[in-house]
């Protein structure tokens, strides 16, 4: 899975409108969280933790995907720079609480905003989108009188400078960051239409 990512440098978890381009869709069918095998739904954590890949759901509108530092850097250059993803005075009070903590969990959220589990998941998600926050990490949860590890897992994210260490500073304009996105998606996946990419890409 980390050849996987490596090799695409950006890719979502799972399908999408673009056929093959997906962890889902490169992981066998026995592998693909089953009762006895969780496959990428674990694996994911030992990505979030190898230091140099981003996590979150910054993809196809608000889906997981992975990406390399250096692509994450042209996305977070291009995406920020869109009138649509502003922050709101709500999402900016969530980031100024992580960068005093360090990072934020969905239940520091309720608490901070008062507010019930999906919405602050999707304040977290639209954060995601904005490229403001990653998944900084996964811990599992084990339950019950055996604790056993059954794939629930809970997730803190935190600023993507500091986890990547101030390296998501571009030389590009944000026009240029979209024209390697887009030959980066298409270097994994050939020749796909402009309009699918935009889609992928969280534009459209």
């Amino acid at each position: 899975m980390l050849r996987l990512i490596r090799e695409y440098r950006l890719i979502p978890f799972f399908a999408n409108a673009v056929p093959g381009y997906s962890v889902e869709e490169h992981t066998p069918p026995e592998a693909w969280l089953t009762e006895d095998n969780l496959g990428p739904w674990d694996w994911k954590i030992e990505c979030v933790r190898s230091g140099d890949i981003a996590y979150g759901k910054f993809l196809c509108g608000g889906k997981a995907a992975f990406a390399t530092v250096d692509v994450f850097r042209e996305l977070a250059n291009w995406r920020r720079s869109l009138p649509k993803y502003r922050l709101t005075a709500d999402q900016r009070k969530v980031l100024d609480y992580m960068k005093g903590q360090g990072s934020v969990s969905v239940p520091e959220v309720r608490r901070l905003m008062g507010v019930g589990k999906a919405a602050a998941d999707a304040l977290l998600g639209k954060l995601q989108m904005q490229t403001r926050i990653v998944t900084g990490d996964i811990e599992r949860i084990y339950r019950g009188p055996d604790l056993r590890y059954s794939g629930w897992q809970r997730s803190s994210f935190c600023d993507p400078e500091a986890l990547f260490d101030d390296s998501l500073t571009s030389s590009l304009t944000p026009a240029q960051s979209l024209e390697f996105l887009k030959e980066t998606v298409r270097r994994a996946c050939g020749d796909v239409p402009d309009k699918m990419l935009m889609k992928i890409l969280g534009s459209l």
